[in-house]
């Protein structure tokens, strides 16, 4: 068997039982690997549907220029799949991102923006502002717009909420997530919950955004907005694609938790993960008092360890933020 193009392969990604990084849990802790995907994310699902989506209603047109602001995954997936259909890519993205992700997008001929990150959505050069008014400027060009295009959360509910339902034989009692656009959680966390309306659902969250406290209180409260490092999860706005009915809660990680975790993941479990699995790890031992011997847990892998080399992969770079204690680095010497 052979497939036609590489957009065949995405999806019917692994589940993997964790065995050293949930201690103290006795529940059954599944990793959805979506690294497995082609673009090394779970994105691709979504960036894929987005564009099908897109073409079918006429706003894609031939030829056409795709425009979006990115942490890096989701244009993966939309250059990738514009290579096969015949697009051109334009990404804004924000300085806090991975170079490793840049570089990856520009592999695949993308053009890259750089936006500074600490500035307001509203705020004309921040990544959302610049690639809206590109959207304006250039002709023939779509805005995916994957926080508030609908597309995003449907591809999870038609492909991995159905994934992780019959890859448990329905055992599963728990989600974790971390949560950025929301699709992923809000649209697999719909289906699980349509199959069984007593599997709890937990996102992610991380210091420096306003899902927890919106989520517990109704109030979206810019006091609870700074930078933070953790990349993926988390965010100053409330995407379309976040729904909170969906969601029984969430869990905050600290950025030093969550780093700490992503290298733990590669160390004890053999899996190279990217930031946000280390997030939903960590997240995920907070929570450890709510799981039973008997729970089924899965958690989502979403990215691949090598978008972060130069940050939680990087002994340096982990030290100068006071994520590491200072390790001796030996050297050899003739």
């Amino acid at each position: 068997m052979w497939y036609n193009n590489i957009l065949e392969t995405i999806g019917n990604t692994p589940l993997v039982k964790l065995n050293n990084v949930t201690e103290g849990i006795e529940a059954t802790v599944l990793a959805k690997i979506e690294s497995n995907n082609p673009g090394n994310s779970i994105k691709d699902r979504m960036a894929l549907k987005m564009i099908e989506d897109a073409e079918n209603s006429g706003a894609l047109k031939p030829g056409g220029t795709i425009i979006e602001g990115t942490s890096g995954n989701t244009g993966m997936g939309l250059a990738m799949a514009a290579i096969i259909k015949g697009y051109k890519c334009i990404f804004t993205s924000t300085d806090k991102q991975s170079k490793e992700k840049f570089d990856a997008l520009r592999a695949f001929g993308a053009e890259v923006i750089v936006c500074p990150t600490d500035v307001d959505p509203e705020d004309p050069r921040s990544y959302y502002s610049v690639s809206s008014r590109l959207e304006r400027e250039v002709p023939n060009s779509w805005k995916p717009n994957q926080y508030d295009n609908l597309s995003n959360t449907q591809a999870h509910y038609e492909q991995t909420g159905p994934e992780i339902w019959k890859q448990t034989e329905g055992k599963i009692t728990h989600l974790v997530v971390g949560v950025g656009t929301g699709g992923t959680i809000s649209g697999a966390g719909k289906y699980l919950k349509e199959q069984n309306p007593d599997i709890k659902v937990w996102g992610v969250d991380t210091y420096g955004s306003v899902f927890k406290k919106y989520k517990e209180t109704g109030e979206f409260d810019k006091n609870e907005i700074y930078p933070y490092i953790t990349e993926g999860i988390g965010e100053d706005f409330l995407p379309q694609n976040v729904n909170f009915d969906v969601i029984d809660g969430f869990e905050k990680v600290t950025d030093k938790d969550a780093a700490v975790m992503t290298r733990d993941i590669a160390l004890k479990e053999g899996i190279f993960a990217g930031n946000s699995a280390g997030a939903a790890v960590a997240g995920l031992l907070q929570l450890k008092h709510h799981f039973k011997p008997e729970d089924v847990v899965v958690v989502i892998f979403v990215d691949h360890g090598s978008r972060y080399m130069g940050k939680m992969f990087n002994k340096e770079w982990m030290m100068e933020r006071g994520f590491l204690e200072n390790e001796t680095i030996t050297e050899i010497t003739k």
